[in-house]
């Protein structure tokens, strides 16, 4: 009896987490699927869209390694992701300490504009800045979207940088300050160890909008070459009205991995960076 009052105690329990994995791993494995589907199967209307009744076929991916550019935009978004999140990070830790640690006047209300610049939509932000990148000479090339992405990624990883330093002890830095360090050296060997689970939350934060962003990279890149996984998946499997679902989900679930792999290994950090910030 103990027994079967347990279980009914957890079947909510359950069912909740089996609801939630189904919405969070439908889109993953409808794309797994239909990638692996021949295209026979893959266009007929009256085959199961959940099975693959005909076999298993890698012809999709083939064609994305050996008939496109797939490879050269992997490697463009990983750089420009990359560039622009390394640069986001050691901006936002800067000006979020200097803001959090030194009594500037009006600290408060600057923070709290920054927050707001992040809310600017980019719809509104990449007509100026399409003047910018012209302006020195990088329209076209992967440098103008290393330059534009800081626009929205160090807004929202200041200011959650700011509430985590806020959440790290004084004494800290002052004991190391008191034997001799500098403010600097108190930040990177005192304070950075301590908000690692901030600093892994801006991070991935950075990364993920960075490898995902789509209106900046189709304005600024027009060239084949240059092009993002975004864009270029998009812009060259979809061809009027032809929609080449068999490379469209091949690539869109290869272009989801980093990001997976980032969320499954640092997720706790990610959760107590993101949770400390929104408490403070």
């Amino acid at each position: 009896m103990r027994a079967v009052a347990c279980v009914s105690r957890a079947a909510p329990l359950y069912l909740g987490v089996a609801i939630l994995l189904t919405f969070t791993l439908f889109p993953f494995v409808w794309m797994g699927v239909t990638s692996l589907k021949t295209n026979a199967e893959l266009y007929n209307i009256e085959a199961n869209p959940f099975t693959i009744a005909r076999g298993i076929t890698l012809s999709h991916y083939a064609y994305l390694f050996a008939k496109t550019l797939y490879p050269r935009w992997y490697a463009n978004t990983l750089l420009v992701a990359s560039l622009s999140t390394v640069i986001a990070v050691v901006v936002s830790v800067l000006a979020a300490y200097a803001l959090a640690r030194l009594r500037l006047r009006g600290s408060e209300v600057l923070g709290t504009g920054i927050f707001a610049i992040y809310l600017v939509p980019t719809s509104l932000l990449f007509l100026p800045l399409s003047r910018v990148v012209v302006g020195l000479g990088l329209n076209d090339k992967l440098w103008s979207l290393v330059v534009t992405y800081p626009t929205f990624l160090i807004p929202f990883a200041t200011w959650l940088l700011i509430s985590y330093f806020r959440t790290i002890p004084r004494e800290l830095e002052e004991c190391a300050m008191v034997d001799g360090a500098s403010r600097l050296y108190a930040l990177v060997r005192i304070v950075l160890p301590v908000a690692l689970p901030g600093l892994v939350t801006v991070t991935i934060f950075s990364f993920t909008l960075s490898w995902g962003e789509l209106m900046y990279a189709l304005t600024f890149i027009s060239s084949s070459v240059q092009k993002t996984l975004s864009v270029g998946t998009v812009g060259e499997l979809v061809r009027g009205d032809v929609f080449y679902w068999g490379e469209l989900m091949a690539g869109g679930l290869l272009a989801a991995v980093p990001v997976a792999v980032l969320y499954a290994f640092l997720s706790e950090y990610y959760v107590a960076g993101l949770a400390a910030g929104a408490i403070k």
